[in-house]
C-alpha cells in the first residue's frame, strides 16, 4: 500500500485467509498518498455481488491472492489529487469501474486476472487510492447508495441488453431470479420498451418483480420446464429475444429451450454449480447465438449512467448495513434472500 498522507489513519477490511466469512477483519493503516495520474477516493458506499462471496469461498473462477480487500464496486468523492491529474479535483463524485485498466474496444488478456479482491485490492475501506481512469463521474441526482450499485450488476445488464443488435421497444426479454443483475435487467428492459418475463421461485419476490414492471413471472419451483413454458405459453411458440443467463450449468438448457431462432442466450454469471452438460444439437438447435460478457468497460459503465440518471432509474437496494456490520453483510448475500443489491454504508 503506498505511504501515509499527511500521517492520517483509516479503516480497511481485508480476508487474512481464503476459509469462511470470519476471515474479514478490520484493520488500522496508513492513509495513501496519490501518485502521479492518481486520485484518492473517500468512499462513502460500498455494494456487493455473488462474486465477492465466490472469492472466499474458493469457487471463483480465477485464483484469488488471499490478505487482499475485497469489492469492486463503490462510490465517493475525490478527496486528494497526485501531480498531472486533470480529469478530477477534491470534491468531484464517482464511481469505481469494474476493470481498472478496460477503457474500450476488445478486452485485454490480462483482463481476469486484475479484479478488485480478487488479484488487488478492492474498495472496502475508507480511503482508495486508483488511476484517475479508474473511476467515472457520478452525476448529482444518482446518491452515493444507488451509484455504488452500477458498476458491476448493472453494467452488466446493460452489456446484456447491449448486443449486436441491442434489444428493442417491442421485443422480449427473460430474467433469472432476482439478483442485482436480474434485477437491473428487468429495470433497464422495461426502460427500453421490452416486455420482460422473470422467473423466480418465490410469490413473495414475485410480486416485487411485477411492481418492478416484469410482464409475466414464471414460478421455476412450480414449473420444472420453464423454459418450454416461456416459448410456447408466453411467447406464442417464438420464443425470447435475449435471455439474461445468470444460473450457468443448471439453467442454461432451459434457456436455450426459451430463446427464439436468431435470439440471443447472454452467459453472465454461474448460481449453480451441477454441470449437467450442453447437448450440441440443443445448442444447435436452438438457432441463438451465445455471448459470454464479463462486466463491461469503462464506456459501457458510462453509458449505463446515463441511462439511469435520464430514465430516472432507482436501483433496489434490499438492506444497508453500517461499516461496522460489513461482515453482516456478506452472511445476508449469501443467505440468498435478498431482492437487489446489499449495500455497506462506508462514510457519511
Amino acid at each position: 500500500m503506498p505511504g501515509g498522507c499527511y500521517g492520517r489513519r483509516m479503516k480497511t477490511y481485508r480476508f487474512d485467509a481464503l476459509t469462511s466469512l470470519e476471515d474479514l477483519t478490520l484493520h488500522d493503516e496508513p492513509m495513501p498518498a496519490p501518485q502521479r495520474g492518481e486520485v484518492v477516493v473517500r468512499v462513502h458506499a460500498v455494494s456487493l455481488n455473488y462474486r465477492d462471496l465466490s472469492v472466499v469461498l474458493g469457487n471463483y473462477v480465477h485464483a484469488a491472492m488471499t490478505g487482499l480487500v475485497p469489492c469492486s464496486d463503490a462510490a465517493g468523492e475525490i478527496a486528494a489529487v497526485g501531480e498531472g491529474v486533470t480529469a478530477w479535483k477534491p470534491g468531484d463524485r464517482v464511481i469505481s469501474i469494474f476493470h481498472p485498466r478496460w477503457f474500450g474496444g476488445r478486452p485485454h488478456r490480462t483482463l481476469g486476472h486484475e479484479t478488485y479482491g480478487s488479484a488487488q485490492d478492492g474498495w472496502l475501506c475508507e480511503y482508495k487510492v486508483c488511476s484517475q481512469e479508474a473511476v467515472v463521474a457520478l452525476p448529482a441526482g444518482i446518491s452515493y447508495a444507488a451509484g455504488c450499485t452500477l458498476p458491476c450488476a448493472a453494467t452488466t445488464a446493460w452489456n446484456a441488453l447491449s448486443g449486436a443488435p441491442p434489444v428493442r421497444a417491442g421485443q422480449t426479454v427473460l430474467t433469472l431470479g432476482t439478483g442485482g443483475v436480474s434485477i437491473f435487467a428487468v429495470q433497464l428492459a422495461k426502460l427500453l420498451g421490452a416486455t420482460v418475463i422473470a422467473t423466480t421461485s418465490s410469490s413473495r419476490k414475485g410480486e416485487i418483480l411485477k411492481g418492478l414492471g416484469a410482464d409475466y413471472v414464471v414460478n421455476y419451483g412450480e414449473i420444472a420446464d420453464w423454459g418450454v413454458h416461456v416459448k410456447k405459453e408466453l411467447t406464442g411458440g417464438m420464443g425470447v429475444d435475449c435471455v439474461v443467463e445468470v444460473g450457468g450449468p443448471g439453467t442454461v438448457n432451459q434457456s436455450l429451450h426459451a430463446v427464439r431462432w436468431g435470439g440471443e442466450v447472454v452467459l453472465i454469471g454461474f448460481l449453480t454449480s451441477e454441470n449437467p452438460g450442453i447437448d450440441y444439437f440443443h445448442l444447435k438447435g436452438s438457432g441463438a447465438t451465445v455471448r459470454a460478457i464479463g462486466v463491461g468497460d469503462r464506456a459501457t459503465l458510462q453509458d449505463l449512467v446515463r441511462a439511469v440518471e435520464g430514465g430516472r432509474l432507482q436501483p433496489v437496494i434490499d438492506k444497508t448495513f453500517d461499516f461496522a456490520d460489513a461482515r453482516a453483510a456478506f452472511a445476508h448475500l449469501q443467505a440468498a434472500k435478498h431482492v437487489g443489491k446489499v449495500v455497506i454504508a462506508v462514510g457519511g
